[in-house]
């Protein structure tokens, strides 16, 4: 089990559990058809690969439930969330 899912903190990030589940689910979706990852780690695992971008605020689930990618690295509270974002197509 990852560090990050014994402690509240990731779940609090994302806005709940179900919301994480969904933004896991979604980017590796998006991993597994080609994306590239947002951040540097010496592993396959595309789990781990989610969680780091997670906890590096370097995704999040816009309003349409979809996955986004934070721009210029700002923090999630600087997000304006009535964009839609890039779709799972844009991500490839």
């Amino acid at each position: 089990m990852l560090e990050e899912f014994k402690e509240e903190e990731i779940v609090n990030k994302v806005g709940g559990r179900f919301k994480l589940s969904s933004l896991i689910q979604k980017r590796i979706v998006a991993l597994n058809r080609g994306a590239r990852p947002l951040v540097e780690l010496q592993t396959k695992n595309h789990l781990e690969v989610v969680v780091k971008e997670i906890m590096e605020d370097k995704i999040y689930l816009d309003q349409s439930g979809e996955v986004a990618i934070t721009e210029d690295r700002k923090p999630l509270d600087a997000i304006e969330y009535d964009d839609k974002g890039p779709s799972l197509d844009d991500l490839i």
